[in-house]
């Protein structure tokens, strides 16, 4: 029971209680309260910025709504520029149908007088006869002379001739080869500059001799290797060597190490 009464003076005290009820009245207490202790200064600062705000905003807005202004007079200048040349262009489209449309129509006209131009015949020129005259049939040469004949084949054997004698002055390809012989001595004891000489001293009409070098075999032994070019309607190989490998003293034999055609 006692638990039960201070319950019941607990919300009997929260129904009397109207703080919350009336916090308006607590919220301009409160703001009056602040405003005594702060001075009236803090009211006409507040009072003289929002006047201040309120400029800046409104000057702000003018300036975007000019800007969007001026945008919008370029916009309508360029538009009005393209609706210009469209203008244009479309008068100079009218202009050129009107004379297409005009070629028409005289196209369509003048047909009419062309088909009675082409329907007109044409008169054949008439054929004047031709009189023979009677006389001796040896005056009449059906078959020619054989004088043309004979003019002919002249004329042909003379541009023949002159053909032949033209091919005959140009200059003829003569084939060459290039050729690098192996020239081996008897021994280590033989002269090979000697050899070189006997070599060289071989001369033929299309042979010309080139480099030469030794080149060591073995045992001290050394080749000559030497290069030469020859004309291929002159000088073979065969007849190179049988010449070369007459100095039996220096040479004991002869290898063809390259052949180039040139």
């Amino acid at each position: 029971m006692p638990k039960q009464s201070t319950n019941m003076s607990g919300l009997q005290c929260l129904a009397s209680e109207n703080i919350w009820f009336d916090k308006q009245r607590y919220d301009e207490a409160e703001k009056c309260f602040y405003e005594g202790a702060n001075g009236p200064s803090t009211q006409v600062k507040t009072s003289l910025q929002q006047p201040k705000g309120r400029q800046q905003k409104r000057q702000h807005r003018n300036s975007s709504s000019h800007a969007g202004d001026q945008e919008l007079v370029s916009r309508m200048k360029s538009m009005e520029l393209e609706n210009q040349t469209l203008h244009k262009v479309v008068v100079e489209m009218r202009a050129a149908l009107q004379k297409l449309e005009s070629r028409v129509a005289m196209l369509e006209k003048s047909p009419a007088a062309v088909p009675c131009a082409k329907s007109a015949p044409v008169k054949a020129a008439p054929v004047k006869p031709v009189k023979v005259e009677n006389g001796d049939d040896d005056d009449i040469d059906l078959f020619g002379s054989d004088e043309d004949d004979e003019e002919a084949a002249r004329l042909k054997q003379e541009r023949v001739d002159a053909y032949a004698a033209k091919k005959s002055k140009k200059p003829a390809l003569i084939a060459k080869s290039s050729i690098l012989l192996d020239v081996k001595p008897w021994d280590d004891e033989t002269d090979m500059v000697k050899l070189e000489e006997c070599v060289r001293s071989v001369q033929m009409d299309g042979l010309l001799w080139g480099a030469s070098k030794l080149v060591p075999v073995g045992y001290g032994i050394k080749k000559l290797q030497i290069n030469c070019v020859v004309e291929d309607d002159k000088v073979g190989t065969d007849i190179l060597e049988e010449e070369i490998t007459k100095f039996e003293d220096y040479i004991q034999s002869v290898d063809v190490a390259a052949f180039n055609k040139i």
